[in-house]
């Protein structure tokens, strides 16, 4: 999203007292987001049993009714012996899942509409979900790994928890050294594993092919979750506005920002059809969210989507 604001001139460098506060803000954002992530994640865990399936493993996990072209060395006789049916002994699927997060960290995910200035910005709400769905993964014995950060080597446990939450937890310093609007980084991807990725997708979709095509070469499905601010979605602005990318490398001024708004709308349309289609011809699975929204159904839909079976 183009930042709309009235002229105003540059931002001064920050004094001693700026980078204090700013140093301040650092050092206490990992117990927040982390315990907010956890008490996100509990909501969600509550009474679910999460991604327990059958398969191969030691314990037992339920038994179920034969069907033609089950193996007759599969049947539980003892089980079968009390009743007409025969029955088979599932054992509960054992095999831990590694999942690879992204959450875009370029300007344009800063965006806060004015109008919703108490929602988060799309950064701080995708490093949610994006935190929470870790924890319950990690819970269910999963592998995780936060692409692009010194979380990006997939493992499982608190300690890399913790990794994820400082990473996420963590305020951008200078603006310059991100771009306007983010991509997915090279990483590699676990053969056969899972991938989410947190962006508001307003980059070029195109130049995203060079990893896409690595998932798949990996057998790798997943999820692209866009998230938007919802004045993003509105477009509320009248009169005359000066739209400003977040990283200021682009500016536009109209007299008459209302008469851009069905263009505008029509051109966000065809972007979000261009990253289904995307997502169909992947395999991949598409979710829209915005910031003023509870994130709550989203992280479910999330959970549930990332446990599907190939």
């Amino acid at each position: 999203m183009i930042e709309p604001r009235p002229p105003r001139g540059r931002d001064k460098p920050q004094g001693p007292v700026g980078l204090r506060r700013d140093a301040e803000k650092v050092a206490g954002a990992l117990p927040p987001l982390l315990a907010q992530a956890e008490m996100l994640a509990a909501t969600v865990a509550m009474g679910f049993h999460g991604r327990r399936r059958a398969g191969q493993g030691e314990n037992f996990w339920q038994y179920r009714q034969a069907v033609p072209g089950d193996p007759r060395s599969a049947v539980d006789w003892r089980r079968s012996g009390k009743s007409d049916q025969q029955f088979i002994r599932e054992m509960e699927w054992e095999a831990a899942q590694t999942v690879s997060i992204w959450v875009d960290d370029a300007q344009s995910m800063d965006y806060r509409g004015a109008e919703h200035s108490r929602a988060r910005s799309k950064n701080e709400r995708a490093a949610l979900l994006a935190l929470a769905l870790a924890v319950l993964l990690v819970k269910a014995g999963e592998r995780v790994a936060l692409m692009g950060t010194d979380a990006g080597q997939p493992r499982a446990g608190r300690t890399q928890l913790n990794r994820m939450a400082l990473a996420l937890g963590t305020e951008w310093g200078d603006g310059a050294a991100r771009p306007d609007y983010g991509l997915p980084p090279g990483d590699r991807m676990a053969r056969g594993g899972r991938a989410v990725f947190f962006s508001d997708f307003l980059g070029d979709i195109d130049a995203m092919t060079p990893v896409l095509a690595h998932a798949a070469d990996q057998g790798v499905r997943g999820c692209f979750v866009q998230v938007l601010d919802e004045s993003e979605e509105e477009f509320p602005f009248d009169g005359r506005m000066i739209f400003e990318s977040m990283g200021r490398s682009t500016e536009f001024e109209t007299q008459r920002a209302r008469a851009l708004r069905e263009a505008y709308r029509g051109r966000l349309e065809e972007r979000r059809e261009r990253i289904r289609a995307l997502a169909r011809h992947l395999g991949w699975r598409w979710y829209f969210h915005h910031t003023s929204e509870p994130p709550r159904p989203a992280l479910l839909w999330l959970y549930m989507a990332v446990g599907e079976r190939a």
